[in-house]
């Protein structure tokens, strides 16, 4: 997957990438990103894992994460599926 840094250093990733790891239509991927669906996050890798960042994206109880080098290619990535509640938001 090829993972790009905008000016404002913020993650690009390949909507069409993404949508076949959630085994999702491209459209439905972008359904979902314009209703807020999906969450994303980074986190920066200090002491051993300094260099390094984890990005992660959720959509229900499905959350894919990647773990990125100083250049930032794809070292190791993973689709895991949560239990309990998907939303992560008290009823």
């Amino acid at each position: 997957m090829l993972i790009e840094r905008d000016s404002n250093g913020d993650f690009i990733l390949e909507s069409s990438e993404l949508a076949k790891r959630f085994g999702l239509s491209l459209a439905d991927l972008r359904r979902h990103m314009r209703h807020g669906s999906v969450v994303s996050s980074v986190e920066i890798g200090t002491a051993e894992h300094e260099g390094t960042k984890r990005v992660s994206l959720r959509l229900g109880n499905r959350l894919w994460q990647a773990v990125l080098n100083d250049e930032n290619e794809v070292q190791q990535e993973q689709m895991t599926v949560l239990r309990g509640k998907s939303s992560g938001h008290p009823r």
